[in-house]
Parts: C-alpha cells; sequence; structure tokens
C-alpha cells in the first residue's frame, strides 16, 4: 500500500474538499468534538491560514496534518496566557488535525505526513511546536521528544494535553521524520544503490537492437569512459554480475593452469578462495583476520615461499569495510614476473583506484559506479586467452573480439550506466570522502564500534559492530520504519550482529546528519535489557511510525 501512496502540501481545490471529509470523519463521526451535518463535511475554523500536508492515495486524501503560526492559536483560546508557558522560541507553529483513514494507520504514513510538514515550517524559521496531545498517547510524544505543559484542555470525549517540542529535541528525537517525509527512504546499501533522475532517465528510455550502430556506439564510449576512470588497456562489460566477472577471471588462469597466491581477509576473499576451488586451480591461500589488513612481512613471505604467478585479492573488502592496498603485492608482482588479479568490485567508483598494474580486474554496474545492477566488468591488459578454450559466456576473448557484444545485450542498462559515468568523479569522491569522516566521527561519538581501524578503512563502507545485546536485525528493521536502509541480511553480517552503512549511490545530506543520532536512539531502544524492562505505550518511534497512528486535536 505505501508505496502506491503520495506526499504533499495540499495545494488543488479538490484535495482541499477531500481534507474537509476526512476532518469530519476523524472529528465528527470517529472523536465527538463537532456535532454532525448533512453535508458531512467539516471546514476547520482555521482553514483559511492552515497549511496541510496531505497523504494522497490517487486522488483521494487519506491522511493529513495542518500547522498555522497565525495567533491566536486553538490553544491560546484553551489557555489564557498560552506565552507564560513556552520557552524562549523565536517562532512557533501550532500542528493540528492529524487525522489518518483507520486503513491507512500503518507503515510510514505518520512519519511522511509530519515530515513534510516539518520541511515547510523549518524553512519558515520555527523553532517551537505547539501541540494538543491525545491523552492515550502521552507517553508516545514524550519519547518523540513533546513536553507537557499546563491543564488538560477539551471534555471527559475527548481530553487533550498541552505539549511542546523544542528545535533542540525534534533534531535529537524526531528530525528523522522531516527527512522521510514527502520522499522515499534514504538508501545506504551497498547495493542496489540509489540511482540519479537521469541515470533513471535513460534507464527507461525504449530498448534498442544490440546489433544496431546506435548501440555500438553507446558501449564504445562506455568503454571508453571505463578505461579512463580505470586506467586500464581496455574494460570489457558482459550481462551479468560481480560473481560472473570473476569467474571470468578464474576461467582466464585456468586455461593457463600456473600456480597462484589468493588474498583473503573476509567474505569477498574468501568467495575467490571458492572461485579458485572451483576452476581447480593450483593455488595457496593467505589469510587475515576479518577487519584486519595484510601485514606486509607476511605478504613478501608468501611470495618467497609459492612463488606465485598470479595473485588474486579484493581491493575493498565489503563485508569488514577494510581497504586491501594494491601497492605491495603490485610491486611483489612486478618482481616476481607474476599477474596481478583484483576484485575491484566494490572499490571501482567509490575512491580513486588505479588498476593499471593488474592484468585483470572486476567491477559491476550497480554500485559505487551508481547505475543499475546487472552488467559485469573485466578490465585487463590485453593478454587474454584464445576464445573457444572457456564457456561462451566467460569468453572474454570474444568479448573483447566482437566490442563487448558478441550476443545480446542490454541498451537499457548500457544507456543507464553511461549517464551514470559522465560525472565529475574527482568531485564525486571528495564528496564519499567528506561525508564518510564526519558518519565515522559522529558513530564514535554516540559509543558504536566500527570494525576497520581508520588508517585501513575503505571510505564510504562503514560496517558497524554492536553488542550481543543489540540485535542488528531488529535495529535495522526499525531505521528502514525511520527512512534508512541499512545492510544487515547477508550471511556474514547476520552471523556477526554487524550492521553496515554504504555511500555508493545518492542520499540526502539531512539524512546522513542525522543518523547516528537516530541508530543511537533505536539501538538504545532495541537492547535486550532494555526489551525486557518497562515498555513505553506504541513502542517508541519505530511502532508509532510502522504502527497505529492516533490523532492531534482539532
Amino acid at each position: 500500500m505505501s508505496q502506491s501512496l503520495h506526499f504533499k502540501l495540499a495545494d488543488d481545490v479538490a484535495e482541499l474538499e477531500s481534507i474537509h471529509r476526512l476532518n469530519y470523519r476523524t472529528f465528527v463521526e470517529e472523536i465527538p468534538q463537532h456535532p454532525p451535518n448533512d453535508a458531512k463535511r467539516l471546514v476547520d475554523r482555521f482553514h483559511a491560514e492552515n497549511t496541510y500536508a496531505i497523504c494522497l492515495d490517487g486522488h483521494v486524501v487519506v491522511g493529513m496534518i495542518a500547522g498555522r503560526c497565525a495567533r491566536p492559536f486553538s490553544l491560546d483560546q484553551k489557555l489564557p496566557n498560552l506565552e507564560q508557558y513556552l520557552p524562549a522560541h523565536t517562532k512557533v507553529v501550532e500542528v493540528r488535525l492529524l487525522a489518518v483513514d483507520h486503513q491507512y494507520r500503518k507503515r510510514t504514513v505518520f512519519a511522511r505526513l509530519a515530515g513534510v510538514l516539518a520541511n515547510h515550517f523549518r524553512a519558515q524559521g520555527c523553532d517551537l511546536a505547539i501541540i494538543s496531545g491525545t491523552v492515550r498517547e502521552l507517553a508516545l510524544y514524550r519519547h518523540l521528544g513533546f513536553r507537557p505543559f499546563g491543564p488538560r484542555v477539551g471534555d471527559a470525549r475527548a481530553p487533550y494535553q498541552p505539549m511542546f517540542l523544542t528545535l533542540e529535541n525534534y533534531a535529537a528525537r524526531a528530525a528523522h521524520l522531516e527527512v522521510c517525509g514527502g520522499r522515499s527512504a534514504t538508501n545506504l546499501l551497498p547495493g542496489p544503490v540509489a540511482t540519479s533522475e537521469s541515470v533513471s532517465a535513460s534507464f527507461a528510455q525504449p530498448a534498442i537492437s544490440h546489433r544496431s550502430p546506435e548501440f555500438i556506439a553507446i558501449m564504445d564510449r562506455v568503454r571508453g569512459q571505463l578505461r579512463n576512470l580505470c586506467k586500464v588497456h581496455d574494460a570489457l562489460v558482459m550481462p551479468g554480475s560481480g560473481t560472473l566477472a570473476n569467474d571470468a577471471i578464474g576461467a582466464q588462469l585456468a586455461v593457463e593452469g600456473r600456480r597462484g597466491l589468493v588474498l583473503t581477509n573476509g567474505e569477498f576473499g574468501e568467495r575467490l578462495v571458492d572461485h579458485a576451488r572451483r576452476w581447480r586451480l593450483d593455488f595457496e591461500v593467505l589469510s587475515a583476520d576479518w577487519g584486519q589488513g595484510f601485514r606486509e612481512e607476511e605478504v613478501r613471505a608468501a611470495f618467497g615461499r609459492v612463488h606465485p604467478a598470479w595473485v588474486w585479492m579484493v581491493a575493498c573488502e565489503t563485508s569488514t569495510g577494510v581497504r586491501n592496498g594494491l601497492e605491495v603485492p603490485g610491486e611483489l608482482c612486478r618482481g616476481h614476473r607474476a599477474d596481478l588479479c583484483v576484485d575491484a568490485v566494490s572499490a571501482v567508483g567509490l575512491a580513486e583506484v588505479n588498476l593499471a598494474a593488474a592484468r585483470f580486474a572486476s567491477a559491476v554496474s550497480g554500485k559505487a559506479l551508481g547505475s543499475y545492477p546487472g552488467l559485469a566488468i573485466v578490465c585487463h591488459d590485453g593478454r587474454l586467452a584464445p576464445a573457444d578454450r572457456v564457456p561462451r559466456c566467460l569468453d572474454l576473448a570474444a568479448y573483447s573480439d566482437a566490442a563487448s557484444v558478441p550476443y545480446t545485450q542490454s541498451s537499457n542498462l548500457v544507456a543507464a550506466l553511461e549517464n551514470a559515468l559522465a560525472i565529475d568523479w574527482p568531485r564525486r569522491w571528495e564528496v564519499v570522502r567528506e561525508a564518510d569522516l564526519r558518519l565515522r566521527s559522529e558513530l564514535r561519538r554516540h559509543g558504536f564500534s566500527i570494525v576497520a581501524a581508520d588508517q585501513i578503512a575503505m571510505v564510504g563502507v562503514v560496517t558497524v559492530a554492536l553488542p550481543v545485546d543489540v540485535p542488528a536485525a531488529r535495529i535495522a528493521r526499525r531505521m528502514a520504519r525511520s527512512g534508512f536502509l541499512l545492510a544487515y541480511r547477508s550471511d556474514y553480517l547476520v552471523r556477526r550482529n554487524w550492521l553496515q552503512i554504504c555511500l555508493m549511490g545518492s542520499w540526502d545530506d539531512r539524512a546522513l546528519e542525522i543518523l547516528p543520532e537516530v541508530l543511537a536512539t533505536h539501538a538504545q531502544a532495541c537492547s535486550e535489557p532494555a526489551l525486557k524492562g518497562a515498555r513505553l505505550s506504541g513502542s517508541g518511534i519505530a511502532n508509532f511510525v510502522g504502527g497505529k497512528c492516533e490523532v492531534f486535536g482539532s
């Protein structure tokens, strides 16, 4: 249901009429604050001054919330000398008329309504909000940062408690409502990533034949962009995933039948070991602990012991957020006349990566390059095993001979990738680096433990290790309801109770700014001691956003 809903400020005559009818259903039929009438519509007495945030299902208003800054407020008429109860402020907004049809009182409807309204009134300079909160949810309002003041208002049938929320408390407790208001959740997954509007538009163009001159030209431009970005001799684009790209590299090594060395210090290093085993390669393994880098002396000793003809390693160990430098392995490969093979799936696009020394390197379209998943990329130095020696779908020589189009390719995926590649990459890397620095600092300030030490960390991949009594899955689900998509479902994360925040796609700066505070709030609420103790009515922010939704007084 929530995916079909639209959130906005009301600006249409038909929307206003729907508001009057929802107002009637809520504050006449459900909560008896006003007498019934035959027209079954209720026009609020402050209607001309109200700004309404609304939720639309098609053209029907199914949820609303209103705010106004003009005095006198509704509470002015119920509480003489209202100002004496309020803290110091610059501009106050009264929030009223929160109403949601019964079948829509779930998911993020309240959060997104409140977010649209909060975004508008914060832009107007408001630093204090006041409400008449239903007494049924006082604990919940307090959890969101509201503080009660003065005597209760209303009557025995519909009692309300005046409450206020300062800008300071809003930022600490409920600012995620503004971030997710009127927009999709902030995608901080390692893939699929949030794409730009121009990339989405390129993908949505009508498909064209992979044999057409137009498509061949697009593919040629994409390969040129990849060559420049990765500083490689050539880049081949194939339908598939990073796993397929690595299998294509494994197939090349299998044809030659030489002895090699695989470096592993995380999930994706272990997958390279598995690739090598499945291709029945002759190899040894150099392992480091998860979250740790490779010690130079151990790498040098492994070269002296194995005398490898090839070395296979991961540039960005996505599972832990560790950056594995290519400098020492590259130097040793040159000295031993060995081939360096790199899994650069998560590294390419996230930071500047020079793959000129690699014989093979894998990448994909759907991670830090900012496009859709579905294209495997293999960079190479020109030395390819002869065609017909490996399976057709993995035959890099066949792809090279046919300018990357030996078989069917998706013009939509290739066009989207071309658009995604056409950005100012040095500026992009600077933005990721600055955001990563702020994020790590704030996470640590809130007491979180990051798996990779800063000196070996890959920018834009932050893996958070949680205590055993703070379930990562529960926090991640609550974060999703608060408007943040974090990685937690992969087996290697589940086994270790880790969460992951990745800056591979587009993100909202405001969302990233408040993420550590929101994460800390949910972590505290989700800890086992907290779960065993007394619970707030409504279970706090996450269940308020994801569960039932009450109303503010009219």
